[in-house]
């Protein structure tokens, strides 16, 4: 009997530029895990594909919009935050997905991130934080915790690195939740939440980087996912003040903001929407 053979399809090919494949992503690098956990959230979510976007700034997360069928674009560093607020303000109608890193977003990208929160723009953003800048040679970055060694702290960094969910909390995000690449359920049911909810959603997402930052620790992906499974623990509506990450103490993952707040757009149509004629009379 003759077999057919049939080429076997990906579950998530409609949603990808299988030209550009195989991808940039180092073996170990958990931004692959963290990308499908984005798509499989955007096509469980139901909402309108034809009126969703992706946008990416630059590093190695960055490189996630290039890869996506969808109107993507992959923006200059530490811009992606503008660029999908414009976006936003220019077409309310449309979904709007920022993919990116920490370095991107929080570095070069803070003060963006930081208005855009306090404004609670109508965004979802995925942070891939791997506690370096990836890409550019394993430079310290604004996450890099303490004492770990990159190429510009060789004897170990000095610095305090910022806490995620609590810079995203302070700021006013109305949606903030930390998961690992090994809780990939958790994280795919975590952005498809953020997607639905109308407001700034941010979602600090936790992956190896073996090539930089794993080798100059001397920590491989096996040892980091090994971390991810014993070091850490979901406790849901925990206070952002206690999520520093230090994985002697232990990690906390989960959800820790879910609120209703008036978005951006709320606000503004509220003061600036175009008034019937009665309405004109009435305040004249």
């Amino acid at each position: 009997m003759n077999q057919v053979n049939k080429q076997i399809k990906h579950p998530l090919d409609d949603l990808l530029r299988t030209d550009r494949i195989p991808h940039i992503w180092c073996p170990g690098c958990g931004i692959g895990t963290a990308f499908s956990s984005c798509l499989t959230a955007l096509k469980s979510s139901g909402i309108d594909l034809k009126k969703t976007v992706m946008i990416s700034g630059i590093g190695c997360t960055g490189r996630g919009a290039g890869y996506v069928k969808l109107d993507s674009y992959h923006t200059t560093h530490g811009r992606a935050i503008p660029f999908a607020t414009g976006m936003k303000l220019a077409n309310p109608e449309l979904n709007i997905v920022v993919f990116s890193g920490d370095g991107d977003l929080f570095a070069i990208g803070g003060n963006h991130f930081i208005h855009a929160a306090r404004r609670n723009v109508d965004l979802t953003v995925v942070c891939v934080n791997n506690f370096n800048y990836g890409m550019t040679g394993g430079q310290v970055a604004a996450t890099t915790p303490y004492g770990i060694k990159t190429t510009t702290t060789t004897k170990g960094n000095s610095e305090t690195p910022f806490n995620l969910p609590l810079l995203a909390y302070a700021s006013g995000a109305t949606y903030v939740a930390r998961w690992t690449i090994l809780h990939a359920r958790d994280l795919t049911e975590s952005i498809e939440e953020a997607l639905l909810k109308r407001g700034f959603s941010f979602i600090e997402v936790l992956s190896p980087c073996p090539v930089n930052y794993g080798r100059r620790n001397k920590v491989s992906a096996l040892d980091t996912l090994k971390l991810y499974q014993e070091k850490t623990i979901i406790k849901n509506r925990v206070h952002p003040m206690e999520l520093d990450i230090d994985f002697e103490r232990g990690v906390i993952l989960g959800k820790f903001v879910d609120e209703e707040k008036p978005t951006f757009m709320d606000r503004y149509d509220k003061i600036y929407r175009p008034m019937e004629p009665m309405e004109e009379e009435q305040a004249l």
